[in-house]
């Protein structure tokens, strides 16, 4: 699931592999910019920003991609066999000499000037893994809407980004709070933040992202993926429901008692069952 982190590590491994370095093949494949050609273009620097990723040229434009759910950058040598999808899954071509990167499935392509970066990402929170993160303006901008579920306010990249669902519900879990609590509602928003924070830096060297410490697979998340499952703390079955505004609803999954309501919320949050999700309040 491409979050914060796993944009992050694929822009160090296309820094190392492009930065300096002359395009041999700057192909798109997508009808918007499909004649763009950018061969002989000098890659500048490649970086993240929350969950876009952008590739800054030497002519002075920036290229942005985003993974959504599914997107990828692969690397391979030259003369290596691809091996991300299938070839109608790619929509990127970037070679020079030494390396050859490919995307897979990306989404909202675009080329601009670098001047007009902020057209794309410009409306982002702090980034999470950036350099400049602020930790006070992310909790001023969440802050802001003091009525939004803490669920849905840290998902919305416009108050920190790079958080996805996975370090949201695993997050929550692990400070106790219901995903359903309004921000004003959560006694130390500050700790969630900081928790999220703490999570994405020790998984942004690999693409593993366990929340337990542990590595193998069915033993690295608290809640993520468990519906049904007893809470690996005290036993109780781990709830799923649905969490956002129509179209943009995220599976959820909580624990009942380690993350037990202490305010008021939608009454029909709290009393979801195993594959049944509860209605919940959409966007106020």
């Amino acid at each position: 699931m491409p979050e914060g982190d796993t944009v992050w590590l694929a822009a160090q491994r296309m820094q190392t592999a492009l930065a300096g370095a002359v395009l041999r093949r700057g192909e798109f494949r997508i009808p918007q910019l499909a004649t763009v050609d950018l061969t002989g273009a000098t890659v500048r620097e490649v970086l993240p920003r929350g969950k876009h990723l952008l590739v800054r040229l030497g002519d002075g434009r920036t290229l942005r991609t985003h993974f959504r759910m599914d997107g990828s950058w692969h690397i391979y040598r030259p003369g290596t066999k691809w091996h991300g999808g299938p070839a109608y899954d790619i929509r990127m071509i970037l070679s020079t000499d030494e390396w050859e990167c490919v995307g897979y499935r990306l989404h909202d392509i675009e080329l601009v000037e670098t001047s007009e970066e902020d057209r794309l990402v410009g409306h982002l929170g702090p980034d999470v893994l950036g350099p400049d993160w602020d930790l006070d303006e992310a909790l001023r901008r969440l802050r802001a809407s003091p009525d939004e579920q803490v669920g849905v306010a840290i998902l919305d990249q416009r108050n920190l980004a790079g958080i996805g669902n996975l370090y949201k519900v695993e997050t929550l879990f692990l400070c106790g709070v219901h995903p359903w609590a309004r921000v004003a509602d959560v006694g130390n928003l500050e700790a969630v933040v900081t928790r999220a924070r703490t999570l994405m830096l020790a998984n942004r060297h690999h693409p593993e992202q366990s929340t337990t410490g542990i590595a193998r697979r069915g033993q690295d998340h608290w809640v993520a993926g468990r519906k049904g499952r007893p809470c690996r703390r005290c036993g109780t079955a781990i709830l799923l429901g649905e969490q956002g505004p129509p179209t943009q609803e995220r599976v959820t999954w909580w624990c009942p008692s380690c993350q037990a309501a202490t305010s008021p919320i939608d009454p029909q949050a709290r009393t979801g069952e195993p594959g049944r999700p509860p209605p919940v309040t959409l966007y106020r």
